[in-house]
């Protein structure tokens, strides 16, 4: 058993999303706060509130009823009692037509909640209230630069350095399954695993997470819980009708460990780690921007997930962040640092840093790890809580970031330590997994 974990045995229901509680008490709140996002989001609210409104007044209307049906039983009993069987059946046909009303105020307050759900489950977390507002990309402020670009003259892009050295073979990905797949061969082979190793010692040894071995079959409302249903299931990879989705992320499956949990307040924070492919259909468009392994349908990745307490939620999201920038700087790779703005952030995210590494073969940053804070948005869908000092169960706060995606990071590192000679050196931190210290001449 995971460590500080405690199963409830609750039945799956239809997840809450944003706080209908906070919904109801300040919705042009939450409503412009949404709107800063960009898209019509923010439009959704009051219809949300709409159904609400239905949803509680069903429920008022259906305890009215009962009340009545409970007295007009009593009565049948007394006339029964006394022999006065007529009566008895007359107010029997009363009771009836109660129970028919209430059946129809059932409907009524299932319909109006289904759809509260779909409309919650459709809208975005709120973007945090010191996220930068900004429309997209072009709005995202620099935070910091570790490093210097390396000076190459006439650099190398990974695939010419790929196929000089046989390290990735595109062909063979496509023989096999199609565009979007690669083949890593020899020391490409080798480097990917150094790399998986490197990353998972460096995250469990130096910075305390624990490392999990997860399955990458995952459940429907496992992808709920984290957000990436109903919102980007065109992008996800379905079986069994798609209530089986392989994995886009190792963050579905690591922070689903805790789905349905509650916790101790002493066992947070929780610090998790694990490497696992990652598959997505999407793979963008064609051209200079996405050659070789950029992006690709199926890629490794090495995650870091905390399921936090809400009160160390931005100190530890820093923290996280840092761990994830430890791995650039051990292997001495020229990177930055943005803060996403309310238009770029992802859809469960409240606060998202990209750190975003060197590609002299692109002349470009490529983002290589985004780490993100989800307040308590993914938790509250996935009814997770611990109990807090007072005895009272409170949500958690859960964060991610990639620590790192290997593709990316491969990228970096064979065209930021390709040699004038064409060979690559090997960053002295990963020579121990790797076993030599260049590849080439």
């Amino acid at each position: 058993m995971i460590r500080g974990l405690k199963f409830t045995q609750t039945r799956y229901h239809s997840p809450a999303m944003l706080d209908i509680k906070a919904i109801r008490e300040d919705a042009d709140t939450i409503k412009t706060r949404l709107a800063t996002r960009g898209g019509d989001a923010y439009l959704l609210i009051d219809e949300v509130l709409a159904c609400d409104e239905a949803r509680r007044k069903a429920e008022t209307d259906k305890q009215s009823l009962q009340s009545q049906r409970k007295q007009l039983s009593k009565q049948i009993g007394a006339l029964m009692g006394q022999g006065k069987a007529d009566e008895a059946e007359a107010i029997k046909e009363e009771v009836r037509t109660l129970g028919d009303q209430i059946s129809e105020i059932d409907a009524a307050s299932e319909t109006a909640s289904a759809r509260q759900t779909e409309l919650l489950m459709s809208i975005p977390n709120l973007p945090h209230a010191d996220c930068p507002v900004g429309a997209d990309e072009d709005a995202n402020p620099e935070l910091r630069v570790w490093g210097t670009k390396p000076e190459i003259s006439d650099p190398l892009d990974h695939v010419a350095l790929a196929e000089k050295h046989g390290l990735i073979s595109f062909d063979d990905g496509s023989k096999i399954t199609g565009s979007g797949f690669v083949v890593y061969r020899g020391k490409g082979a080798r480097l990917e695993r150094a790399l998986i190793q490197f990353l998972l010692n460096t995250q469990s040894d130096e910075h305390g997470y624990e490392e999990v071995n997860v399955p990458i079959l995952i459940k429907r409302e496992c992808m709920e819980g984290t957000g990436q249903l109903p919102k980007f299931e065109d992008d996800m990879y379905g079986i069994e009708d798609n209530t089986l989705f392989l994995a886009p992320t190792a963050e579905v499956p690591v922070t689903n460990l805790y789905r349905d949990t509650l916790l101790k307040e002493d066992d947070l924070p929780v610090k998790l780690t694990a490497f696992t492919p990652c598959f997505r259909r999407e793979a963008g468009s064609a051209g200079r921007d996405n050659r070789g392994i950029i992006r690709t349908h199926q890629f490794d990745k090495v995650e870091l997930v905390q399921i936090v307490h809400p009160d160390q939620s931005a100190e530890l999201l820093e923290e996280l962040t840092g761990h994830a920038e430890a791995i650039l700087q051990k292997l001495g790779l020229h990177y930055r640092v943005i803060e996403l703005c309310t238009g770029d952030i992802g859809f469960s995210s409240t606060k998202t840093y990209d750190i975003e590494v060197w590609s002299p073969g692109q002349n470009k940053f490529l983002e290589v790890s985004s780490c993100s804070s989800f307040a308590d948005y993914q938790a509250r869908r996935m009814r997770l809580r611990f109990k807090d000092a007072d005895g009272k169960n409170q949500i958690c706060h859960t964060l991610n970031g990639s620590g790192t995606a290997l593709p990316r990071l491969y990228v970096a590192l064979i065209e930021q330590h390709q040699q004038p000679d064409g060979s690559i050196r090997i960053p002295e931190a990963l020579v121990p997994y790797f076993g030599a210290n260049h590849i080439g001449a």
